[in-house]
């Protein structure tokens, strides 16, 4: 059996909402690639009876390997540390060298950034930041928070627990420091490779998905295969050690027969993947003339290292003043179908490449809501259009939830259909 792990997210901001958890899939992730099986991911308020709780739930599952995340900084509410060393059995002492190597650090930090901090609070919360548990190894802070390995009870058995700081960036730099450390590799010694392989279908219903499925049945033994409607796409994602790999081809290839017409990724790769990848490939260039989604499809094509070499540029025509003046769409055809049409889109995205000289444009435009929908025109209704100098495919679609949620998918449906005309 793998070796397993659990996750502890602290941080009332996270468990509330106002922050997303990044760091609970993040450390998934990394533990599945040392092939270690996460058990759970628990998200915890700044209370310490709740950490106290989640790490009593976690270390009696007789896990391998416990860690936390966030409650390492220097105000009051910051408790993960001395909690953790505490649950140990190990009491919390100053570092004194620490305490030096954190004050030259914040020294520096507001320096750089022109802060005028009040010394006797800073030093302070330095102290604080500098607590180790005995018996603990500190990993180097990234930011200011140094993180801890904190080794059991002397007097009981039970996981050693990893204290990692809330900030990703920090958690992601402490991350080969703490696989490296050699209690770590002690607690996760039984771990196996485990394997995980996805697959992405675009307009298939989870409903079809579950019938292929059920009759697979016992030729599915050994594998653990998670879906997820996410938009339109069905992520199919399969988890397994070696010996099932035989059981994981077969099921992929029932998924490639099956679904043929709708498996756009059978390797896992996302519509940006192959976007970017068609567009480079042709040496294409593509604008972006969005109404109703403002700026989020340029947005989403630049996200990516090295989309200059095929973003042009796009034009935000909100406005029927817009769409007219900057990209040719004439009056008369607005006044007579409407802004939200087939055929503004279509002409939205001829403009777009005419403006800026591109081989690809891509126009939309709809009625995000909450208000503005009517009986013919109801809200969620957008009208995309993608176009190249010999090919154009346009979609009508009427797209539920929220503003953000009909903004957001209207972004995606117009990514699988740059994918279907660069011929992905």
């Amino acid at each position: 059996m793998s070796s397993r792990a659990g996750v502890v997210v602290t941080g009332t901001e996270v468990l509330t909402g106002r922050v997303v958890d990044r760091n609970g899939p993040w450390l998934a992730e990394q533990l599945r690639m040392l092939g270690v099986d996460i058990a759970h991911i628990l998200v915890v308020g700044d209370r310490p009876a709740d950490l106290r709780e989640a790490l009593t739930f976690l270390t009696g599952l007789g896990l391998d390997l416990v860690l936390t995340s966030g409650g390492l900084g220097p105000t009051a509410d910051d408790l993960t540390a001395e909690l953790v060393g505490d649950f140990q059995g190990r009491p919390s002492a100053l570092d004194t060298e620490l305490e030096e190597h954190i004050g030259g650090i914040v020294a520096r930090f507001s320096a750089g950034r022109g802060w005028r901090l009040d010394p006797e609070a800073t030093a302070a919360g330095t102290r604080k930041q500098a607590r180790v548990p005995a018996g603990a190894t500190v990993i180097a802070p990234v930011g200011t928070a140094p993180g801890l390995v904190v080794p059991p009870p002397p007097d009981r058995g039970g996981p050693p627990i990893v204290v990692l700081p809330g900030p990703p960036r920090e958690l992601q730099g402490m991350w080969p420091t703490v696989v490296a450390d050699p209690l770590v590799q002690a607690a996760l010694r039984g771990r196996t490779e485990l394997r995980q392989r996805t697959i992405r279908l675009w307009g298939t219903p989870e409903s079809e998905l579950a019938a292929t499925l059920r009759a697979q049945g016992d030729q599915l033994a050994g594998l653990e295969i998670t879906t997820c409607l996410r938009d339109g796409e069905l992520e199919i994602v399969t988890r397994f050690a070696p010996p099932a790999q035989d059981a994981y081809d077969a099921f992929a290839g029932v998924l490639g027969s099956v679904y043929a017409e709708t498996m756009f990724s059978p390797d896992g790769r996302t519509v940006d993947d192959a976007v970017a990848a068609a567009l480079l490939a042709g040496g294409l260039t593509i604008a972006t003339a969005e109404s109703c989604t403002g700026v989020l499809l340029a947005a989403r094509l630049t996200e990516r290292p090295g989309s200059s070499a095929y973003v042009a540029g796009g034009v935000v025509s909100y406005s029927n003043e817009v769409k007219e003046r900057e990209l040719g769409v004439p009056a008369e055809l607005i006044e007579r179908v409407g802004a939200v049409s087939e055929e503004v889109a279509e002409a939205m995205a001829a403009g777009v490449r005419k403006r800026l000289g591109t081989d690809v444009g891509v126009g939309i435009t709809g009625i995000a809501g909450p208000d503005g929908g009517t009986r013919d025109k109801p809200v969620g209704l957008v009208h995309l259009c993608v176009q190249d100098a010999t090919h154009t495919i346009a979609r009508r679609i009427v797209l539920p939830g929220n503003r953000a949620d009909v903004r957001k998918r209207a972004v995606v449906v117009a990514m699988h259909l740059l994918r279907q005309l660069l011929g992905g």
